[in-house]
C-alpha cells in the first residue's frame, strides 16, 4: 500500500514505531566498491575502447599489468591512474625503442617519463617556468618539478638509466620553444585546462601536433570533460572545462588540417561507481567523476597522429 493512501490516523500510529526502529538500528548508506580481482574480465575483452574514464578499463588484465609496472600503492579507482594508463597504452602502440618523446607539464607525481625511459625511449620532460609554477601554487602543492631528479620513478627504471634517457626543460605550453621539434610522440596529463581559456588549450593541442611532432608522430593528451552540459561551462580561469562540442570541433579542425584522430567516444556507465561524483576533499575509494564548479566532470583522452 502506498504511504500517501494511508489515512492520517494510521500514519499517526505508525510514525512513532518507525522512528523507534531507526533509533534502535540507524539506517546507513554505503558505496559498494567492486574487487578488480573478482570482476576481472578476459584478455580478449576490449581495452581503452572509449575516450573517457570508465570503471570497465580497471577490470582488464592490461590495466593491472601497466598499473603494477608503475609500482604504485595502494590501488583504487582514480581517474589520474586511468589517464596515465591511457597515455602509456596508446603511445606504446609505437615501437618505442630509440624513439624521441616530449612530455608537457609532467609535474612531480606523474610516472610517464620513467615508464617511457624503461622502454628505451629518449624523453624531454618539461614543466612550466618557475614563475608560473610558483604563481599558480603548483610548487607549494608538491606538483611542480624542476629537474630529472624530481621526476616520479619509485623503481620504474634504474635512476642512472633515467638520467641517461631523460632530460628536463622548462616550457610554457602557451609558447612552445621552437627548438622542441621532430619528436615521435608527445603527451600531457590534465594540464591544458590550466592554460587560461578554452581556446588556449585548443591552440596548445594543435601546436603540439604541428610544431613538435614529425609526420606520423602521435600526440596523446588528457583533459577535463564537462559531463553536465554541452552548453554552460567554465570558459576561462585557473581551470576550464571542455564540453563535448568543443572537442568535436577540435577533432573536425584537426582532420581538416590533414591529421588523423581517434573518434571521441563517451563511455557508457558500467557500474554504480561510474555514477559516483566525488566532492572535496577528493580521494579514495572512488574518484572517477568529480564536482568542479558545480559541473560533473571526468577525464577524457585524445589521440592524434600528425598527417602532414
Amino acid at each position: 500500500m502506498l504511504v500517501e493512501k494511508l489515512e492520517p490516523r494510521v500514519l499517526d500510529h505508525l510514525a512513532p514505531k518507525v522512528l523507534e526502529r531507526f533509533a534502535e538500528k540507524p539506517w546507513t548508506k554505503s558505496l559498494f566498491v567492486p574487487s578488480v580481482d573478482v570482476y576481472r574480465v578476459g584478455e580478449r575483452e576490449p581495452f581503452m575502447a572509449y575516450s573517457t574514464c570508465s570503471s570497465r578499463d580497471f577490470f582488464h588484465p592490461e590495466f593491472k599489468r601497466i598499473f603494477d609496472s608503475f609500482h604504485f600503492s595502494p590501488f583504487f579507482f582514480h581517474r589520474k591512474y586511468w589517464e596515465w594508463v591511457f597515455i602509456l597504452h596508446h603511445i606504446s602502440k609505437l615501437p618505442l625503442e630509440g624513439k624521441r618523446g616530449l612530455g608537457f607539464g609532467v609535474g612531480a607525481t606523474e610516472p610517464l617519463s620513467a615508464a617511457f625511459a624503461r622502454s628505451d625511449a629518449r624523453i624531454v620532460a618539461t614543466d612550466a617556468p618557475a614563475d608560473i609554477g610558483v604563481g599558480s601554487g603548483w610548487a607549494s602543492g608538491g606538483e611542480f618539478v624542476r629537474d630529472v631528479a624530481g621526476l616520479r620513478n619509485e623503481g620504474i627504471v634504474d635512476p642512472a638509466m633515467l638520467g641517461e634517457r631523460v632530460t628536463f626543460r622548462e616550457c610554457d605550453m602557451n609558447v612552445i620553444p621552437t627548438d622542441l621539434t621532430d619528436f615521435d610522440f608527445c603527451w600531457s596529463s590534465c594540464c591544458l585546462e590550466h592554460l587560461g581559456t578554452l581556446q588556449k588549450g585548443i591552440d596548445f593541442i594543435i601546436n603540439s601536433v604541428e610544431k613538435t611532432l614529425k609526420v606520423g608522430g602521435v600526440a596523446c593528451h588528457t583533459t577535463e570533460l564537462n559531463l553536465s552540459s554541452n552548453d554552460a561551462t567554465v570558459e576561462e580561469g585557473a581551470t576550464v572545462l571542455y564540453r563535448r562540442r568543443d572537442l568535436d570541433e577540435l577533432l573536425h579542425q584537426l582532420k581538416a588540417r590533414g591529421h588523423f584522430v581517434d573518434d571521441l567516444r563517451i563511455a557508457p556507465d558500467s557500474l554504480a561507481i561510474d555514477g559516483y561524483v566525488d566532492t572535496p576533499p577528493f580521494g579514495p575509494p572512488v574518484h572517477l567523476k568529480l564536482d568542479l564548479y558545480n559541473y560533473t566532470c571526468t577525464s577524457v583522452g585524445l589521440v592524434i597522429r600528425r598527417g602532414r
